[in-house]
């Protein structure tokens, strides 16, 4: 197979070339007819899906989270849990989906609690690994309002797992990222810990 360099050197123009053109000829090498019925608008679809599942590229985390800050006199944990996410898999750009669940101890200031998913869609919205993603949602929260600490546990399932390589269906990932006193303090992260365990162990 002609590799990228070599494609735009025999297409000078490749820039040009339209993506749902490019994808008319994945399906092309896939021995499939992009013309049959089935798979006509199949180009103009994969484009549309692409461009919404890699939003977060053209969304500022920063801008989200400074629309919502208020002041506040209050220092005791503050938890949303269960936040659905779905991402891409840089590796295999197949999906991997899960919860994420995040706390923070404020130090002044609190972030309005509807910003809290929009912050983990923007780079859930992304090509990924799941490690990362974790950090960039925990180092968001803290550049945003410098926190006492911050803690983000996200557990997912990774199709390039599941319905390749291993194909091992029933395997998760848990990942974590703390900062401030929740990785200094053993009782802080262990509190945060026992509240997701005893959520997910209450959840049906």
């Amino acid at each position: 197979m002609a590799q990228p360099a070599l494609i735009r050197k025999l297409v000078p123009n490749f820039s040009e070339v339209s993506t749902q053109e490019l994808y008319r000829e994945v399906l092309t090498r896939l021995h499939e007819d992009p013309d049959r019925d089935g798979l006509l608008r199949t180009p103009e679809r994969m484009e549309k899906s692409l461009q919404f599942l890699t939003k977060g590229y053209e969304e500022d985390a920063r801008k989200i989270l400074r629309g919502a800050l208020f002041a506040v006199d209050y220092d005791e944990m503050v938890i949303v849990q269960d936040v659905e996410v779905f991402s891409l898999c840089e590796h295999h750009m197949l999906p991997f989906f899960g919860k994420v669940h995040v706390a923070y101890i404020p130090n002044g200031k609190v972030i309005g609690l509807s910003k809290i998913p929009r912050l983990v869609d923007v780079f859930a919205r992304r090509l990924q690994v799941q490690e990362r993603l974790t950090r960039q949602i925990a180092d968001a929260i803290e550049d945003a309002i410098h926190p006492q600490g911050v803690g983000v546990v996200m557990e997912a399932r990774h199709l390039c797992m599941m319905m390749r390589g291993v194909e091992k269906q029933h395997s998760s990932t848990i990942t974590s990222a703390m900062l401030g006193t929740f990785r200094k303090e053993r009782q802080t992260r262990n509190e945060f810990l026992s509240l997701v365990r005893r959520r997910d162990a209450n959840t049906p």
